[in-house]
């Protein structure tokens, strides 16, 4: 595998997370990549918060990963704080090299040194193929989720 970075993502990176997102069978139905103003918008809001950590992982001038890391403090379990990790993607002529498993392996570190003390994710049930990836990182299956549509 060639050399792998990962950097906090800057405005002009948005174009291609967004295509990341919509690159997958899920992302295809969710995602609306010609409404680059809204992504726009929603990255300002994440840049502006220092709890979220926008990620892309390069290769070269490549964008080839990325995922999403909240610090979240909470009450539950003597006042723990988590890292959430959301929006998880390899670029797909990049799957199966360990580009994921860098941006997870980063994930688990920061919020480490940040004072979390466990990481959580939720992964949409058809993503089998997932499940078993973040397994064979060490996570463990132990809640089921639920969402509410708001709109």
């Amino acid at each position: 595998m060639t050399q792998i970075d990962i950097r906090p993502a800057i405005s002009d990176d948005v174009v291609d997370i967004v295509e990341l997102l919509a690159d997958d069978p899920l992302g295809s139905t969710r995602e609306t990549p010609q409404d680059l103003e809204a992504y726009r918008r929603a990255f300002a809001r994440i840049d502006d918060d220092p709890a979220n950590h926008l990620m892309v992982a390069t290769s070269g001038d490549a964008i080839v990963g990325t995922l999403q890391l909240t610090i979240v403090p909470g009450l539950a379990r003597a006042g723990m704080t988590r890292g959430l990790i959301e929006g998880v993607r390899t670029h797909r002529e990049h799957r199966g090299l360990g580009i994921g498993t860098l941006l997870i392996e980063w994930a688990i570190a920061f919020s480490r040194e940040n004072g979390c003390g466990m990481v959580q994710l939720t992964s949409d049930s058809s993503r089998t193929g997932a499940h078993e990836f973040y397994k064979n990182l060490g996570f463990v299956h132990s809640h089921a989720g639920f969402k509410y549509p708001l709109s």
